[in-house]
């Protein structure tokens, strides 16, 4: 099977912008096992400026657009230079894709990603993509990497995403807010009633919401594709969101 993982700030990152060293090396070490299983997988990861941030010694989360692109440049490296070397561990080899909108939205240059993806795949690597911030302002401004899975898994024509988050999946209320908020396991199809339950973002690191990861419900479920949300924090999850046991909330596909 063809998974896509993305993976939020809040699971890569503390608050203080460091490196949640135990959830990155566990999140590392399943996706490698999963890979040793015959999947094939694709990780969407955010964290770049959450780790400049922290890199850079900065008080928090820059509101400035040069600011944010510096740290997005410092904090890149980094999150590269983690991933190869534990991947490195298990074998697995990593590549980068840094992308923008204008990379998905052109004919030309989004055909030479599908062409660059499909290449990586058969060579057996393990591509790592985020959005390229430290040029890209409107993808500062606007983007996020919930949308950006979704148009990954589009690409590639996933079987299923996974969107790692800060919360367990999609409640009836915001469970922040509301003790009485119920998870909901599985979800048909998003209808304005279910988006209607989209709150606001989860930490200050981040940059999505309930609200983008059901846009890319919609869009992956368009194109068959079956996507989950679950908590970050337990990557070990993935080993029965492959197999298709109730994990978080699954938007199911359409056949």
């Amino acid at each position: 099977m063809r998974i896509a993982v993305k993976v939020g700030t809040s699971t890569l990152a503390h608050s203080t912008g460091r490196l949640n060293i135990r959830h990155v090396e566990e999140l590392v070490k399943v996706l490698s096992d999963l890979k040793n299983a015959g999947h094939q997988v694709i990780l969407i990861s955010s964290g770049a400026i959450g780790m400049g941030v922290g890199k850079l010694n900065l008080p928090g989360r820059p509101s400035d657009i040069p600011t944010k692109q510096a740290a997005a440049a410092v904090g890149q490296c980094e999150l590269m230079y983690t991933y190869d070397r534990l991947f490195s561990q298990y074998n697995h080899t990593v590549a980068q894709i840094l992308l923008t909108s204008e990379d998905v939205k052109d004919p030309t240059r989004r055909q030479n990603f599908e062409n660059t993806m499909a290449r990586l795949l058969e060579l057996g690597a393990l591509p790592v993509i985020n959005e390229n911030d430290s040029v890209a302002t409107d993808e500062i401004k606007v983007g996020d990497n919930d949308t950006l899975g979704a148009i990954v898994a589009c690409a590639v024509k996933a079987q299923l995403l996974v969107l790692l988050s800060d919360i367990e999946g999609l409640y009836t209320a915001d469970p922040r807010q509301d003790p009485k908020a119920a998870l909901i396991p599985t979800v048909e199809e998003v209808t304005p009633q279910i988006e209607a339950l989209a709150g606001g973002k989860g930490s200050e690191l981040a940059t999505g919401g309930m609200a983008t990861k059901l846009r890319a419900a919609k869009m992956v479920t368009a194109q068959g594709c079956d996507m989950v949300i679950t908590n970050g924090e337990h990557p070990e999850r993935l080993y029965d969101i492959a197999q298709g046991n109730a994990v978080g909330t699954r938007f199911v596909g359409r056949r």
